[in-house]
């Protein structure tokens, strides 16, 4: 079993609308907020269940981060300035994310 390294910061840089994840093993990632936004983990986003995603509107590409919240030691809910916040960042999406950009 892989132990996934945690996270020891994240830096949300409004100037740059981006987050900046540094995880324990030192590998670090600035993730875009649009692309936080389009791939939110959310059923609103996902859809429910196996099938395809639902349509969505696209998200502009001046998307902030109004504010975040710690989820028990897992995961972080993000709050878009469009609104959206029912999402679930935990700590391995947002490792994928970054080793995905």
């Amino acid at each position: 079993m892989t132990i996934m390294p945690w996270p020891t910061e994240l830096r949300f840089r409004r100037s740059a609308s981006t987050l900046t994840v540094t995880f324990e093993d030192e590998a670090s990632f600035d993730i875009p907020y649009k692309r936080l936004r389009e791939e939110s983990p959310s059923a609103e986003v996902r859809g429910h269940g196996a099938g395809p995603r639902p349509p969505q509107p696209p998200v502009p590409a001046d998307i902030q981060v109004t504010k975040a919240d710690p989820v028990g030691r897992y995961a972080v809910r993000i709050h878009f300035s469009d609104g959206h916040s029912s999402g679930l960042y935990t700590w391995k999406l947002l490792r994928e994310l970054g080793e995905a950009a």
